[in-house]
């Protein structure tokens, strides 16, 4: 995972650093905190600079600074994972191997047939220097962030970057679209002084749609986020990148009904156990099951596998087991999902290392004004209600008597009985439960100084709570029961699991049992479709950008790409 950065000026009266706020300097370094440099491309005869800068986090193979140039001249930025599709081998380098695949390209077709190919989530920035072309996107579902910013002047520069700050004055960020791939023709655009974006869209293979119906739906969509003055355009040749999945299949099962529990009036209420074992009766539907869940089990597997554990391979030492340090850890609230993520990550990661489980939960704030109105928060008391939060946080229940701790949320009590599942599951393994407690002031503080910039610019009130949630349980500093015993703790787990996309992919959301409710399997199948679409506009990028300012990388297992969605309706 990296942070990666391009300002291009087409114009030698504008300076690169004019464009390049240090503030962004300072975001991107957060996200690459291993290796930071940049590179400055001037081509003086045409008049364009470009400004490329990349901040890497080490995770496979040797530390690859970036950005990457070669012997021609051309320069690469990459922030992704390969987990399929290209082979990249165990102490190999994903950046390397991607660059030196587009080395090979001798064609336009080239270019998009290696994205294509690639599976796992990217977003790229490469120079193509024989050309004086830039090509630049993110992967189908918009797992890595990338945004642009245009100047208002016609001939002056844009921007393209990992993570921006917020500015309610001057040109706004908007999230790439990730609706294909995007190429600048530099020479050409100093020529004309305007600039003019090529796009190369996403195609399902089996779809009935013509080029033409695929360029003119997406440009339409994209050029009305545009400023006028940037003009958006078809590629010549048609060309389009093979869309990793196919399109969601909306055949309802015949036999659907004839399994208990199945029928509409039935699964509007809590579904039983029995009623779940009536459905993996039928050999059809349990073989489907099987085949969904070693899907996703090999998508976990990839994802905490493809890491570079490095601390044994230097000291060729079994470290004692106390001592290990966990490598992986998973966003847990004991929900099912998260469950899930867990218990399949627990067959693949070494025995002998510890998963770390980060359970967040915000003050709850009836007793949070009780306690402001009896007394006002020093920055010290402030301090010692995270160190100590079963002593200096706790109410009486006025009807059992018993004690409550203030932090004791829903997610944190489910993240509870989830961990003893865990622990029943696999005894052996060391399963850190780190209870990650914010108060309000707290949240308050890490909002406007920090989580605000990240979840830009996407700016509802749901990005904002589930960005606040994202960012302080990818941060891993809390507590872990030591002996009864609660004793701080940071997780230095580089590799952050989370179950994102489970809801849009198999209709986790209450209103798509609302959806079912008044419409039936056939509406429910229109909900998650139009779910599925615009699942690279609304969440992966910001998360990214959240969980990726503490150094570490997201990884997203049930997402896409990797598990079969045309199975949605018939499990």
């Amino acid at each position: 995972m990296c942070g990666i950065c391009c300002v291009v000026t087409l114009c030698s009266q504008h300076a690169i650093h004019d464009f390049f706020n240090k503030d962004i300097l300072c975001r991107l370094r957060r996200r690459g905190p291993d290796s930071s440099q940049q590179l400055i491309k001037t081509v003086s005869d045409l008049s364009y600079e470009c400004l490329f800068s990349g901040h890497v986090l080490h995770l496979r193979g040797l530390v690859t600074p970036q950005p990457l140039k070669d012997a021609n001249n051309n320069i690469f930025l990459w922030n992704g994972e390969i987990f399929n599709g290209v082979h990249v081998g165990d102490l190999e380098n994903d950046t390397e191997v991607v660059f030196h695949h587009l080395a090979l390209c001798s064609s336009e077709a080239d270019i998009l047939s290696l994205f294509s190919s690639l599976r796992g989530p990217w977003s790229f920035i490469y120079y193509q220097a024989s050309r004086h072309s830039l090509w630049f996107g993110r992967d189908y579902f918009g797992r890595r962030s990338l945004l642009w910013q245009f100047s208002n002047d016609v001939d002056s520069a844009f921007c393209l970057t990992s993570v921006s700050v917020y500015s309610e004055s001057g040109n706004q960020w908007q999230e790439v679209p990730a609706s294909g791939i995007f190429k600048i023709d530099l020479k050409a655009c100093a020529t004309t002084k305007s600039l003019s974006l090529t796009l190369f869209p996403w195609k399902y293979s089996c779809t009935e749609k013509t080029a033409e119906e695929i360029f003119l739906n997406v440009l339409d969509q994209v050029s009305k986020d545009l400023p006028n003055h940037i003009h958006l355009v078809m590629n010549e040749s048609k060309l389009c990148l093979r869309a990793p999945v196919i399109p969601l299949n909306k055949t309802i099962s015949e036999a659907l009904g004839e399994c208990p529990g199945t029928n509409t009036s039935n699964i509007i209420h809590a579904v039983s156990v029995e009623t779940l074992q009536g459905f993996l009766a039928e050999e059809p539907k349990k073989k489907l099951v099987c085949q969904f869940i070693d899907v996703l089990n090999e998508a976990v597997k990839r994802r905490v596998l493809s890491l570079f554990r490095d601390e044994d391979q230097k000291t060729r030492e079994v470290p004692n087991m106390s001592n290990r340090k966990a490598h992986v850890a998973v966003l847990f609230s004991g929900g099912i999902d998260s469950m899930v993520i867990a218990a399949l990550a627990d067959k693949h990661v070494p025995l002998e290392e510890p998963i770390d489980l980060l359970n967040v939960a915000f003050m709850i704030k009836e007793q949070a004004k009780q306690k402001g109105t009896a007394k006002k928060h020093t920055n010290q008391e402030v301090k010692l209600d995270l160190l100590c939060p079963q002593e200096s946080c706790q109410d009486l229940d006025a009807k059992t008597g018993a004690h409550l701790s203030c932090f004791d949320v829903p997610d944190r009590i489910t993240g509870r009985a989830g961990l003893k599942e865990l622990e029943a599951i696999n005894p052996s393994r060391t399963w850190n439960f780190v209870e990650i407690n914010v108060t309000l002031e707290e949240l308050k503080k890490m909002r406007q100084q920090c989580i605000n910039h990240l979840i830009y610019p996407l700016d509802t009130v749901l990005d904002d709570s589930i960005g606040c949630a994202l960012w302080f349980a990818s941060r891993g500093e809390g507590f872990i029961s030591n002996q009864g015993e609660l004793k701080p703790y940071k997780s230095p787990a580089k590799v952050v699991l989370t179950g994102i996309g489970a809801d849009e992919q198999l209709a986790g959301y209450s209103r798509h049992r609302v959806c079912f409710k008044k419409y039936g399997l056939e509406g429910l199948n229109k909900e998650l479709e139009v779910d599925l679409d615009r699942i690279s506009s609304r969440n992966l990028g910001r998360d990214d950008r959240i969980i990726g300012d503490h150094g570490k990388e997201a990884r997203q297992c049930n997402c896409f790409g990797d598990l079969p969605l045309y199975c949605d309706t018939n499990i």
